[in-house]
């Protein structure tokens, strides 16, 4: 699961809170930090919308950093 550090990375590089990627997901700030951190995995319908609000694809967002 290293999607997780490439999704703070895209929010960061973005100046967005956590706050606002959730809301933009439909879900708590708490739940979407558990994704983030890594605590959870994220739902693929999830993923999805993540993937359409950066405008970047699923293998970028699954792909391991290295």
């Amino acid at each position: 699961m290293y999607f997780y550090r490439r999704i703070r990375d895209l929010r960061e590089d973005g100046d967005l809170s956590q706050e606002v990627v959730a809301q933009q997901l439909g879900i708590t700030r708490q739940q979407y930090q558990l994704y983030e951190s890594g605590k959870r995995e994220m739902p693929m319908h999830l993923f999805i919308k993540l993937s359409k609000f950066y405008g970047v694809s699923l293998d970028y967002l699954a792909q391991q950093e290295g």
